[in-house]
């Protein structure tokens, strides 16, 4: 990457007084930023201690978004990430988010990507029969 990445260059004092961000662990072993966008929520930002990586820590932290998500009734989750972070992209493929654009923003080439979650109510696989 050619710039530093932006979660290392942003105040999060403000979105968390606004309680956006959650943290885990004592000391901090993970964090996850979630920001209503529209008919979505926006993962802006995860992360997992190095020390803490491979414990499940980062699913347990994705599957938080998608309960808060669900208690906000939005059924739509949203990321993005940095086009070179192959590794972040197969395991958000591998949660069931899909590729929706890829552009340049703020000098970051991104990758973004969205999970449809099931409308509460309705089977895991979020289709019915008649």
């Amino acid at each position: 990457m050619e710039l530093p990445p932006p979660p290392m260059l942003r105040d999060y004092t403000e979105p968390t007084e606004a309680g956006a961000v959650w943290v885990t662990g004592n000391p901090v072993t993970g964090v996850i930023s979630l920001i209503p966008a529209g008919d979505s929520l926006l993962i802006e930002n995860i992360a997992v201690h190095p020390a803490a990586q491979g414990t499940g820590l980062g699913g347990r932290l994705m599957q938080f978004a998608e309960q808060q998500t669900a208690q906000r009734r939005i059924r739509r989750l949203t990321l993005y990430t940095h086009e070179v972070m192959t590794e972040n992209q197969a395991i958000y493929a591998h949660l069931g988010y899909r590729e929706v654009s890829r552009r340049t923003e703020d000098g970051y080439r991104r990758i973004f990507m969205e999970k449809i979650l099931p409308a509460q109510g309705s089977p895991a696989g979020g289709s019915t029969s008649s």
